[in-house]
């Protein structure tokens, strides 16, 4: 696959992904949409890969919507990839695929994803730059990053399903304040506000994001990883710790009988690296998904 706004590099089990319009900040475009998605869709398949990181070429991660339409650039009217919402008589059709959000398009892509997604935070990065980051499981940030919830300030509201996941992330009051001000912040605020884990020199931002990576890969079974990430995110809005229950119960009694789990416990016994067999394209438990895929399609 040729991407036209993304570079796609496998390199020991860790898939880069690396936003790529550095004339434009990494402005992001129907182009750098579909690429990302396509991406993720790619990396589930793909059993060589173990974790993802997601960073920015040039100086900026991504400096949110490209704004080349100048004043039409939200206008969907104007858009013919979007004119199917709108009636002859100009009546919008709320049900209509074409006025969903491009940016929601991409994080709900990264919720499902199967492999865990650290980002990298290079540079600059507002309004989408930012929200798709939330999606992200460990974020990272260079001391030259900068955020932004500039949504209000543009006359728009926040997107890319930043509602759910920001407050879930640092708090309502938190969340409420950066959206508010619209302001953009360093990355001292980011980490005291819990945005992110941690602030390295730029030449170290990678390494570091590598090295979270390596560890995860090293020492733990892809499928369990699998299984963990959408626990920890479908339980985020469970109505009762029993909904948790009955998934954690599924999730023992079936990888209990499974090789990974029998070589976890041997290998530590042995007092050796595990070495976990169990593929993520083949060796989902047949309980998985447990939620409604039709519901949220």
């Amino acid at each position: 696959m040729n991407y036209t706004a993304i570079l796609y590099e496998i390199k020991e089990n860790i898939l880069t992904i690396t936003l790529n319009r550095p004339e434009k900040l990494n402005a992001f475009n129907k182009e750098m949409q579909d690429d990302l998605i396509h991406a993720i869709d790619r990396a589930n398949k793909d059993d060589e890969v173990k974790a993802i990181i997601v960073t920015g070429a040039g100086r900026g991660f991504c400096a949110g919507a490209d704004l080349s339409a100048g004043k039409d650039t939200f206008n969907m009217e104007a858009r013919e990839d979007r004119k199917g919402a709108i009636s002859d008589d100009g009546q919008i059709d709320w049900s209509n695929s074409a006025v969903r959000d491009g940016g929601g398009r991409v994080t709900l892509k990264m919720y499902e994803c199967l492999k865990p997604i650290i980002s990298a935070c290079n540079g600059p990065s507002v309004g989408v730059g930012v929200t798709m980051q939330l999606a992200m499981d460990i974020r990272l940030a260079s001391e030259q990053a900068k955020y932004g919830f500039v949504f209000a300030r543009r006359g728009l509201v926040p997107e890319a399903c930043s509602s759910w996941f920001l407050p879930r992330i640092v708090g309502i009051s938190k969340a409420l304040e950066w959206i508010y001000s619209g302001k953009v912040f360093g990355p001292n605020e980011a980490l005291e506000g819990g945005l992110i884990r941690s602030i390295h020199d730029p030449d170290d931002l990678i390494p570091a994001a590598r090295e979270i990576a390596r560890e995860i890969i090293e020492n733990t079974a892809p499928v369990s990883i699998a299984l963990s990430r959408q626990m920890i995110l479908r339980m985020a809005g469970a109505k009762h710790p029993m909904d948790a229950h009955k998934i954690d119960s599924r999730g023992i009694f079936a990888r209990g009988r499974m090789s990974d789990a029998k070589e976890g416990v041997e290998s530590f016994l042995e007092k050796r690296p595990a070495e976990f067999k169990d593929s993520v394209n083949k060796d989902l438990p047949e309980y998985y998904p447990w939620w409604d895929e039709e519901e949220y399609s």
